[in-house]
């Protein structure tokens, strides 16, 4: 595929790129060099417009209700003619978050004036809360208030991953159709749909960001960008060891019930605390070797505390091994199968008694 290149539209990339977003362009690069693919990346910032025939792939991040009132008549007025073209003529698009938001019809925040999006997507948002996601006391408090967690999304023949945190809940129109079913997590408003899918054009809720360890997703974009600028393309298979040990790490992470959840909380503060202690060790050990003569090695050997016992060590820094006996790893594909069951299940009494 030597000679072959796609460009990349990146919009905001200075307002629209929390929870690491630009990891998802770098994403595509890297794929795409690892192919001998080229991958030329255009900044987009307040005033730049899009030209619809210039680019094959279009990627907006995501951003609070402050970022998207900064961006959303930009948006509208400048890029939004624009990126409608580029997909109507085949070109991919990813918008994640608050940008997913704008690329529906409009979001509507608890507190004023309605933001207008772009209308590539037939959705729109409808927002919770007014209160900003740093702005809470504690995490259950923000909980209550938000959907936030682990994602697992049904997507074809495969499952997509992140990490959701959003106080709006998106409705799809009657022309849109959903990215993917939830497997666990809330997605586009707590009924069993995430994200929304138009021809190649991809919003979605998953954060994290969520191509680095969603390899179909980033090559789906990609096949279509190329295809867009050369008619065909089939890409090579990459080797995605790391790729898909950090899917199957955010599946079981997903899978943990509630109390599994606070043990491996219970394991990481004991990992910290020996941490803490190890370190607090050797600054001692080394402060009083070397600076201060007072402290003969011998005393300072019955000075110190003594070393945790190896198995003690071994058990703390299992992650879920705070108390109690080591679970039982269930294979990937039963946890998926018993949460799918649990949602459908959950769902069709939810259906019954309305």
């Amino acid at each position: 595929m030597a000679g072959m290149k796609i460009t990349v539209g990146y919009l905001y990339p200075d307002i629209m790129a929390t929870y690491g977003d630009r990891g998802n362009v770098e994403t595509i690069v890297r794929r795409c060099e690892w192919r001998g693919i080229g991958a030329d990346v255009t900044e987009l910032r307040l005033g730049d417009p899009v030209d619809g025939a210039s680019f094959d792939l279009i990627m907006i991040g995501g951003g609070g209700e402050a970022q998207q009132r900064l961006v959303a008549a930009d948006l509208g007025r400048v890029k939004g003619a624009g990126i409608r073209e580029a997909v109507a003529q085949g070109a991919a698009a990813l918008a994640v978050g608050g940008g997913y938001e704008l690329f529906g019809r409009f979001c509507q925040p608890e507190v004023g004036a309605e933001l207008r999006g772009i209308e590539l997507f037939d959705a729109w948002t409808i927002r919770q809360s007014a209160v900003l996601s740093n702005h809470y006391g504690s995490i259950s408090e923000a909980r209550a208030d938000r959907a936030i967690g682990e994602l697992v999304a049904r997507w074809g023949d495969t499952y997509l991953v992140g990490f959701e945190n959003h106080a709006g809940g998106t409705y799809l129109g009657p022309t849109a159709q959903p990215l993917g079913s939830v497997v666990t997590g809330h997605g586009n408003n707590g009924d069993g749909t995430e994200g929304v899918q138009l021809e190649n054009a991809v919003g979605t809720y998953l954060r994290g960001p969520c191509l680095p360890k969603n390899p179909a997703l980033a090559d789906f974009l990609i096949g279509a960008a190329l295809r867009r600028r050369y008619g065909a393309a089939e890409l090579a298979p990459l080797a995605d060891g790391l790729e898909l040990a950090a899917h199957a790490a955010s599946i079981r992470r997903a899978c943990l019930t509630g109390a599994e959840r606070s043990r491996l909380r219970r394991a990481a503060f004991a990992q910290a605390q020996l941490a803490r202690a190890r370190s607090a060790r050797i600054v001692l050990s080394r402060v009083s070797l070397y600076i201060s003569p007072r402290w003969p090695r011998p005393q300072l050997a019955r000075q110190l505390p003594a070393r945790p016992a190896r198995a003690v060590v071994a058990r703390a820094s299992h992650p879920a091994a705070a108390s109690g006996p080591l679970p039982t790893a269930r294979p990937q594909e039963v946890l998926l199968t018993e949460l799918s069951d649990t949602r459908d299940g959950a769902m069709a009494r939810s259906g019954a008694t309305q």
